[in-house]
């Protein structure tokens, strides 16, 4: 036990939902006769979530501050309605619709965090009256009726990554060029944190735990590279989910590296500590609620070029989804707790849930049950293992107790 936390490079209570979540592919892998773990499967898995992923992440961001924005599928809906029309009936160019579409997230976004930021009203009341404007505009504007989409978001929304160069390699170029790119920049940044500690701390680390993590990591990458690049032809990696790749990695960015990032677990964690150190409380409100409707309506127009139309009912129930990825990716309730890769891992149970009961024929309403005892089980989990006072469930599942304290901490073992 002591090596693999050494490998991991943290506690193991960090890991329990990619355990979860392999636990569930390898299940449903094995009860749908090897269905769940093929090319088309994987690429259709993030291809036709990328959506509610990429909503998850703005939804982290005010979740994290203290807040909840039930709006997002309405707002992504509404973006998603107002692209279509202004390409169809107002003759806008592709690209301007989509700009159109955008500006109009900003805009909703600020109206959201005006309401939260400045007059201190919660963002769940504020975030409910506008899903019931958006979801009565969209009806409004589109007379009920499904309005075609432009034919080049069909890319952006469904497509795949172009094939090029030899047929030897046997895949998806594209996609394996993404594969080597991932694994080398992965190699790159554990070597150079491996580098780091060691020049912090003045004594040299062991270096097989990052040699076997880099190993591990990219035998990962690498069995995914090849999955998704050995599917049918004319497939390949889906381009919706190298946008949320991009979006992951900026978003990772944002808020483990920069000062709003900071603001943002500061005031979660205590707005009136944070004011108090000089973080500006109205800001931090304001702007993630801005970035959560930018979002949405970054997610309203991958969903309408996926589905070539933007229809009345586009974006219902998405919020939820988007909660329930934030929540079981582990993010407190209470606020100031949470990250993004964890949420993505979050969004990945609930997308592969959907389709392995799926794959094993299950109706929409026996999943809708499953899905919403996983969230609240997630949750309770959370909860009971911030307890003070109590050990928590991973620690007895991994038998941690016994590990940390044979370990002791720094100040013992220099005693």
């Amino acid at each position: 036990m002591k090596q693999i936390k050494k490998v991991l490079g943290e506690s193991l209570h960090k890991y329990t939902m990619v355990i979860a979540l392999i636990a569930l592919v390898i299940f449903f892998n094995i009860a749908s006769d090897g269905k769940m773990i093929t090319p088309s499967n994987f690429q259709n898995l993030l291809s036709g979530n990328a959506y509610v992923l990429i909503l998850a992440i703005g939804m982290l961001m005010v979740i994290v501050v203290g807040h909840i924005d039930l709006s997002v599928g309405s707002v992504a809906g509404f973006c998603g309605m107002v692209m279509a029309i202004a390409f169809q009936k107002w003759n806008f160019p592709w690209w301007a619709a989509v700009l159109l579409a955008l500006g109009i997230g900003a805009l909703v976004g600020a109206w959201n965090g005006f309401w939260v930021a400045k007059m201190g009203i919660p963002g769940f009341i504020t975030t409910l009256g506008s899903t019931m404007v958006f979801r009565g505009a969209v009806i409004w504007i589109s007379h009920s009726i499904s309005v075609p989409a432009p034919s080049e978001l069909k890319w952006f929304g469904a497509g795949y990554l172009p094939e090029w160069g030899p047929a030897f390699t046997g895949m998806n170029n594209s996609t394996l060029l993404l594969g080597i790119f991932a694994i080398a920049f992965f190699a790159y940044s554990q070597i150079r944190q491996y580098k780091r500690t060691n020049a912090l701390r003045g004594s040299k680390e062991a270096l097989w735990p990052t040699l076997v993590r880099i190993a591990l990591i990219s035998a990962t990458i690498g069995y995914l590279t090849w999955l998704f690049g050995t599917g049918r032809p004319g497939t390949s990696f889906p381009v919706p989910g190298l946008i949320l790749v991009i979006l992951v990695i900026i978003y990772h960015i944002i808020t483990e590296k920069t000062r709003f990032g900071r603001h943002i677990y500061a005031v979660g964690g205590n707005k009136n500590s944070a004011a108090l150190s000089g973080v500006n409380v109205q800001r931090t409100y304001f702007l993630t609620m801005l970035n959560m409707s930018l979002l949405a309506a970054v997610a309203g127009i991958l969903f309408v070029g996926r589905s070539t139309a933007a229809g009345p009912s586009d974006g219902t129930g998405w919020e939820t989804d988007a909660i329930a990825a934030v929540f079981i990716g582990g993010a407190a309730v209470s606020g100031g707790v949470g990250t993004v890769m964890a949420t993505m891992v979050g969004g990945m149970v609930m997308a592969v849930l959907n389709s392995g009961l799926m794959l094993l024929g299950v109706g929409a309403d026996k999943t809708q049950v499953i899905k919403g005892l996983v969230l609240l089980a997630a949750v309770a989990f959370d909860v009971y293992n911030k307890r003070p006072g109590h050990v928590s469930i991973t620690k007895r599942l991994f038998n941690l107790n016994k590990v940390e304290s044979k370990e002791g901490s720094p100040a013992e073992k220099k005693s």
